[in-house]
């Protein structure tokens, strides 16, 4: 299989990237949830949560090699296409994943920064972004947390979209995205 898409199939960097996407974005979700079962400032939950960061952050830098994927090479036809009314929500899906991806990791990042916390990322330090800001950092907070409900629904709506395609609608969509079998 050739790294890049094609026509018919997404290439091997696609579908790495995009399993890739997923999985650290499930850690990044179960780091977050799992901080609620330690005690504040116990060692544990700062750990989750140092994690949760760094996997966010890996996200955000992975989008970067994903779009630029995206944007080099075709994105392969769904046969038997979609109907007409269905290409709206289908971008709508796409852009609202994308934004997700980058919009909640550089919350993430500003939230550090405002609050003028460390901002680590696999044994190195970010720079802030924005000076000591508490007010601000509890503003964006919010929104960051208004994010990740929101990605809970995209991608549940995403993963269902994808199965009700393969055995409802029975075209490629969901096959062009998942790796051969040897």
């Amino acid at each position: 299989m050739s790294w890049k898409n094609t026509d018919t199939r997404y290439g091997s960097l696609s579908i790495t990237l995009h399993w890739l996407m997923l999985a650290l974005i499930a850690a990044v979700y179960a780091c977050i949830e799992l901080k609620g079962n330690f005690p504040k400032g116990s060692e544990t939950r700062d750990l989750l949560k140092q994690w949760h960061f760094m996997l966010g952050m890996a996200v955000f830098a992975l989008v970067w090699l994903r779009l630029l994927a995206r944007f080099a090479a075709p994105t392969p036809k769904i046969k038997p296409a979609l109907p007409a009314w269905q290409n709206l929500p289908a971008r709508l899906m796409h852009l609202a994943l994308y934004a997700l991806m980058i919009g909640a990791p550089l919350a993430g990042w500003l939230i550090l920064s405002a609050a003028g916390k460390p901002i680590p990322f696999f044994g190195l330090e970010l720079p802030a972004l924005v000076d000591k800001t508490p007010k601000l950092a509890g503003t964006i907070k919010e929104w960051h947390e208004w994010a990740g409900v929101a990605g809970y629904w995209l991608i549940g709506l995403h993963a269902v979209a994808g199965l009700l395609h393969h055995f409802i609608s029975r075209d490629n969509t969901l096959l062009r995205i998942l790796p051969r079998r040897a």
